[in-house]
């Protein structure tokens, strides 16, 4: 099986400034030598606490942030090697979608323009091919073509999210990260965008990070995942094993307190 990422003791720390409550500084390190691969085709879901590192592991692999130390390789390749292909080239591997996806859209552009952006300088398309391939687009994330006149407040949290699938999308990339993809949206809705990835992953060939806190999500449509802690990996396994025999406390616990139907939960009086 390939492996399309490769993230090898990959550590970032954040640095505070000098203060009159800090004078000498504070340093936080966000990931403490995490490793981990996707490989092609796989839905990798790594999840973990607010604060674990899950979104900062994220943005280092799109290249939103730059790791202190650890390498990081995508197809193969790392930061510098994709950048002697020109800056046009990684956009066109791998592609990121926010957690909020009606501020992940410009609001001031309408979807036609926002969607023809990876079209025009990512794939350098023509207008006429542009026209063709955003009609296919939509068409691959269930929207209809008239959206592309709209502004992104004039939709739903649902459909914007799948507008910026179909962003993402639009660049050819063989991989998204994504970045609490329904975390915003009521479940109903959930189920319909986590079946969309589905079918999308399957259509177009392709893998996912996915990045989630919440275990019923992971559960529905990860092959493997990985557990952050304050930064530290605990643990990455197949799916059904994990949820059925976790090996770290920490797993345990997170399992454990993830509500399930039939299951009571003790409530705690104060």
């Amino acid at each position: 099986m390939n492996t399309v990422i490769e993230v090898d003791r990959l550590v970032k720390t954040f640095g505070q400034p000098r203060s009159l409550f800090h004078p000498k500084g504070r340093r936080v390190q966000a990931l403490k030598n995490i490793s981990l691969s996707l490989y092609e085709g796989e839905t990798l879901a790594v999840v973990g606490e607010s604060g674990s590192g899950k979104s900062t592991l994220a943005r280092i692999l799109v290249g939103l942030e730059h790791q202190t130390s650890g390498s990081v390789r995508v197809s193969g390749q790392t930061e510098a090697q994709w950048k002697k292909h020109g800056a046009k080239a990684f956009g066109q591997e791998i592609q990121y979608v926010f957690q909020d996806p009606v501020a992940s859209l410009n609001p001031r552009k309408t979807i036609g323009e926002t969607l023809s952006v990876p079209l025009k300088y990512l794939k350098q398309m023509a207008p006429a091919q542009r026209t063709r391939r955003l009609a296919e687009l939509l068409e691959a994330v269930n929207m209809p073509i008239d959206s592309l006149a709209c502004y992104p407040h004039e939709f739903s949290g649902g459909q914007a999210q799948r507008l910026a699938i179909a962003r993402a999308l639009a660049a050819d990339a063989r991989i998204l990260v994504l970045d609490e993809p329904v975390s915003a949206l009521d479940v109903s809705v959930q189920a319909q965008v986590l079946l969309l990835l589905e079918e999308l992953k399957k259509q177009f060939s392709l893998s996912y990070l996915f990045i989630s806190h919440d275990l019923a999500v992971v559960e529905s449509i990860a092959d493997r995942v990985a557990v952050l802690y304050l930064g530290e990996l605990l643990e990455c396994r197949e799916t059904r094993q994990l949820f059925a025999a976790p090996e770290h406390a920490y797993t345990q616990n997170l399992i454990a307190s993830a509500p399930r139907i039939g299951v009571e939960h003790p409530i705690e009086t104060y």
